[in-house]
């Protein structure tokens, strides 16, 4: 069964935020991070992974990914780069 990983990268030079998700977690940072030659996230490199969660259906990743890309979850972020206790 494919997993499919929520995940959220911090650029700390940029103090920006991406929320994506993908069935391979290794080969989409290493995109993020030196493979991809445009884009967003090209602009605001190097990327450092803050945060995953792990889901067994796309339908399921998709919904989180939206949760993420909200305010709240948003602030949610910020506050594990902060270290904010949750």
């Amino acid at each position: 069964m494919r997993m499919y990983t929520v995940y959220a990268l911090y650029s700390e030079r940029h103090q920006k935020i991406y929320v994506g998700f993908t069935s391979g977690l290794e080969k989409r940072i290493l995109s993020h991070n030196k493979l991809a030659t445009k884009g967003w996230t090209f602009r605001f490199r190097p990327w450092e992974l803050v945060h995953t969660e792990c889901f067994e259906s796309k339908a399921e990743a998709i919904r989180r990914e939206k949760s993420l890309k909200s305010a709240r979850g948003r602030e949610f972020i910020w506050g594990l780069i902060r270290g904010d206790a949750t």
